[in-house]
């Protein structure tokens, strides 16, 4: 099927494994992950006998449900599609701004509240260092590509250098190809090196027009001193228990402290103390073999799905370290959280051995009043764990260079958690209950029988599955508000929940309605296809404490679909969301949710929620991206006046190339360019 876009006919998204995710995002974005089994095969179903008894109950307490493990909270109402095309019944409050929704739709642009502007900051291949030269898509080398703004950004963060200029902190997760060469250019060997520099981070410093503007713009790279660019070669510093281990020993690195480069980085946080935490994600796709592997490490491999056979970017045949037969300790060096310092473009990036190895969505902190730091995490994979890590010491107040050195070691002891989730019954007709933060490891001692420190977090995925974590809908980023102190998890989805992964009450949805397109009926499909936001109540709001409460704040999909629930707002108001990615917060502590695999038709977007009062659960779609992108980020400013996102891999749709790409924003060139946008009031 096809459409037409400024006179050119351009493929339609299609309907992916996860919604309008295609398979070509799977490929290149994951390995291919959920068409492979699931690396958790620990069986871990703490929840399993109240799931049956509770499904049970919710069945016949009201009609309507779809599939066996549907939430029928609250009434299938009209369509939000249509609201939101007609008269607003409210202006949004933002941050001070107010906005009409905007309707879900496939246009190839980003598109905005009425009233509101938004302007391109970068975009893959501008120049970064002075001296990068001017993006040429058909002159790119390896050199050029290390010194511009790399592709598929995903992580946006903002730290302040005055009133008028911040540095602009990007990850770039993973390289397309497909989409970035024309056909016949460039040899693999130089292919491969190019995309080895276009993976990594950027950090941008960047102003706006004046003190009270949203609208903000790249300083000239000549006059921007902290411009800087990590790689997938960029030497970095491991720190905490695991740091010259044996299994992070290599052959170019005996003493298994020093690994070059970051690998699928894809969200992150910003530290009190002014740091970023970047999480790297599907590593484990970058591996291969060319003869046998390791017979010691087939479980591990195995649990993070490392299995050498992965052909489609053929690193190994650039540099050897990506080579299992040879170096079979290279994939213990990546999973990690990396901590950069942007206001120190010389400093080695460290990967804090401390917050455990997993496939990290990104890293979120919140400091207790005691002083000591949390920092919350998720492992994006289907059937994987929440965790969560507590510093031994408190942070020093102060921004002097004693406070910060001493606060950038926060992250090398402390104690390392894993959360078992216990649902509280079906008589409230909520998903809702109670849940604990079970020890894994601290840095001088193993909660784990059988494993050492080292052990745990090396193989944090297997010494959580022998503590019985509950396993989740693939737990995306995870954020703290700093208003209300609750905890937010965005869970996107997992299309076997109901087969090979019972229901439980954290993870009810078995069956869901979703779009083939745009306009088109809902249908219903197996599996939690759209997602859920999930909110989290420690003790005594205690980021130090042990046990918590949790609600599904959202069950997103259409509001027609029975299984949805939007905190009890009611579902003729609010704008439809599904497959929910990233959260943030602005300054009123409102929770904004980016997404991505939208299975409504609609191309992804970015939706504010409020979390309390009269208005808790109304979503409201702020904005859209073009087709067959990813909305990523995102991040509102402290004064609420700015609305930042990143634009991944817009155009990576089944059957697009350079040559006939699906889309061409930012509409710079005849192909498409990962971008930030910020979005404001002008």
């Amino acid at each position: 099927m096809t459409m037409l876009f400024n006179g050119r006919q351009l493929p339609l998204v299609p309907s992916g494994p996860h919604g309008s995710r295609s398979n070509m995002t799977c490929r290149y974005r994951c390995g291919n992950a959920c068409f492979h089994p699931e690396p958790n095969q620990s069986g871990n179903e703490s929840m399993r006998d109240l799931v049956e008894r509770s499904i049970a109950r919710r069945s016949v307490l009201k009609s309507g449900a779809v599939g066996a493990g549907a939430a029928v909270i609250g009434h299938a109402l009209p369509s939000a599609a249509a609201a939101a095309d007609g008269p607003s019944p409210r202006m949004a409050p933002i941050g001070g701004l107010n906005f009409k929704p905007v309707a879900p739709n496939n246009r190839d642009m980003v598109t905005v509240p009425k009233g509101f502007g938004h302007h391109v900051v970068i975009s893959w291949g501008d120049r970064v260092l002075p001296e990068a030269p001017r993006f040429d898509v058909r002159n790119q080398s390896p050199e050029s590509a290390a010194m511009q703004f790399g592709y598929n950004c995903d992580y946006v963060g903002v730290l302040p250098l005055s009133r008028t200029r911040a540095l602009l902190v990007a990850n770039h997760e993973y390289t397309n190809e497909e989409l970035m060469f024309p056909s016949g250019e460039y040899d693999a060997d130089t292919q491969r090196r190019i995309a080895m520099a276009s993976h990594g981070m950027s950090v941008v410093e960047i102003k706006r027009g004046s003190r009270t503007s949203g609208a903000w713009r790249q300083v000239p790279v000549s006059r921007a001193r902290y411009n800087r660019r990590v790689t997938a070669s960029t030497p970095m510093r491991l720190t905490g228990p695991a740091a010259g281990h044996p299994r992070l020993r290599t052959s170019t690195d005996p003493s298994g402290e020093i690994v070059l480069g970051t690998l699928n980085n894809c969200a992150g946080g910003m530290t009190p103390w002014g740091t970023v935490l970047s999480g790297e994600e599907n590593f484990n796709q970058y591996f291969e073999a060319s003869g046998g592997t390791d017979a010691r490490y087939a479980e591990s491999y195995a649990r993070y799905g490392v299995s050498g056979d992965n052909e489609d970017r053929n690193w190994k045949a650039t540099d050897s370290r990506f080579d299992l037969t040879q170096e079979p300790h290279e994939p213990f060096r990546f999973g990690w959280v990396v901590e950069l310092d942007p206001y120190r473009p010389e400093a080695k990036p460290r990967k804090h051995t401390m917050l455990g190895r997993m496939k990290h969505e990104g890293a979120n902190v919140s400091v207790a009043e005691d002083g000591r730091v949390a920092v919350y995490m998720g492992d994006d994979e289907r059937g994987d764990y929440i965790y969560k890590f507590v510093s031994r010491d408190r942070m020093a107040r102060g921004d002097g260079a004693r406070a910060r050195r001493h606060n950038r070691t926060l992250l090398e002891h402390g104690t390392l958690y894993v959360a078992r989730f216990t649902g509280d019954g079906p008589e409230d007709d909520i998903y809702d209950g109670t849940g604990r933060w079970r020890k894994l490891t601290s840095d001088t001692e193993s909660f784990v029988d059988g494993m050492s420190v080292a052990e745990v977090l090396i193989d944090t995925r297997l010494a959580a599955d022998k503590l019985g974590a509950t396993r989740m809908d693939r737990p995306e980023d995870i954020e703290p508000n700093p208003v209300n102190r609750k905890i937010y998890c965005a869970l996107t989805n997992n299309s076997q929940r109901g087969t090979t992964f019972p229901p439980d009450e954290a993870n009810p949805v078995t069956t869901s309605m979703v779009r083939s397109e745009l306009g088109e009926p809902l249908t219903s499909t197996t599996g939690n296809r759209n997602g859920y936001v999930l909110e989290i109540t420690e003790e005594d709001d205690r980021p130090t404490a042990r046990s918590f409460k949790w609600t599904l704040l959202l069950v997103c999909g259409d509001p027609d679909a029975p299984e949805t629930y939007f905190a009890g707002y009611p579902k003729d108001k609010v704008s439809p969301i599904s497959c929910p990615d990233n959260v943030a917060f602005d300054p009123e502590g409102n929770l904004w949710v980016s997404t991505d695999g939208n299975a409504l038709g609609s191309n992804d977007g970015l939706f504010r929620v409020p979390v309390r009062g009269s208005e808790r659960g109304h979503v409201e779609q702020f904005l859209t991206v073009p087709l067959a992108a990813e909305t990523c980020g995102p991040l509102i400013t402290r004064d609420g006046r700015s609305v930042f996102v990143a634009v991944q891999h817009p155009g990576e749709a089944d059957g697009s190339t350079f040559e006939s790409p699906a889309s061409t924003w930012p509409h710079t060139h005849p192909f498409p360019r990962p971008s930030v946008v910020v979005a404001y009031k002008p």
